[in-house]
């Protein structure tokens, strides 16, 4: 009795759980729509907010969706600064009532050699970075995840923790320039799930996709290169510019194929995760076996 007892509770907060991710809150946004990705064929918003890394919550993928609940969103601002001539900081608010909101469906590649198709609502990173107005120092950009055990389980672990926090990554200015960069605030046409990295994100879609970085609360302006978290953590297993590029593999597993959520078959990676048009050109005089 004690242990059917014990069953049928387990069961209750299992099914609560799962009621809380179906309910979760997410609020309608304006947005213009774009011609980015109208053919590619999207995955469903089932499979992008239940299959997810994010690492202050668990190492497991689905269970972000059942742990991010802890995470508030609201209120929310993100601090620019650095070496730049204009710091502010602007509230998620202000982000959604008056900055240039617009979809775009982007190829999301991960270096575990998984994929999906997403349409992200968003603006361009170049937008607030011109509000900002880079100095002659600013060379690269770092960005940081919010810090607070509170809120993220695995934070509260301390060096116990399955990764040291906070997260940081970090962009040259040109590729935080280039058109195709995104800070990220939805999908599906409603505000970002938590466990997709709410309230507000980075979207690169033709790198790995650790490099866009979740709930952020910093923009920083930087001479040198930051110290992404990865490459701290394994510098011979992922580098600071993480490119898709199926002719570098892993040093563990292959990275010329890759399979798409929902799809048995695995396809062809692209280079540049299919971007190679766009972004090829910032890279041609670098040798990207080197600078991966």
């Amino acid at each position: 009795m004690k242990l059917g007892a014990a069953t049928i509770l387990s069961s209750s907060l299992i099914i609560e759980k799962l009621a809380a991710i179906e309910n979760e809150k997410r609020d309608p946004l304006s947005f213009k729509k774009t011609s980015f990705g109208q053919n590619l064929d999207l995955n469903t918003f089932d499979q992008a907010s239940k299959y997810n890394n994010f690492y202050e919550f668990s190492l497991k993928k689905n269970e972000p969706a059942k742990l991010a609940h802890t995470l508030k969103t609201d209120p929310w601002s993100i601090k620019i600064s650095g070496e730049v001539e204009n710091p502010f900081t602007v509230s998620l608010d202000e982000i959604k009532n008056s900055y240039p909101l617009e979809e775009r469906i982007y190829r999301f590649r991960c270096v575990e050699a998984w994929a999906i198709v997403l349409p992200w609502i968003g603006f361009p990173l170049s937008y607030i970075l011109k509000k900002a107005k880079p100095n002659s120092k600013a060379k690269y950009v770092k960005f940081t995840t919010l810090y607070d055990p509170k809120q993220f389980p695995d934070q509260s672990k301390g060096v116990f923790g399955n990764i040291p926090y906070p997260y940081v990554e970090g962009l040259r200015i040109d590729e935080a320039m280039n058109e195709l960069t995104l800070l990220g605030v939805g999908m599906y046409g409603k505000s970002l799930p938590k466990q997709n990295g709410a309230p507000i994100r980075l979207v690169v879609p033709w790198k790995y996709g650790f490099k866009s970085i979740k709930s952020i609360v910093s923009i920083e302006l930087v001479e040198k290169e930051p110290q992404n978290t990865w490459k701290a953590i394994n510098p011979r297993e992922y580098g600071f510019y993480a490119n898709v590029n199926p002719n570098v593999d892993h040093p563990r597993w292959s990275q010329a194929r890759e399979r798409k959520l929902g799809s048995f078959f695995k396809q062809r990676t692209l280079m540049f995760n299919g971007y190679e048009k766009e972004v090829a050109g910032m890279y041609k005089n670098m040798d990207l076996r080197k600078f991966i």
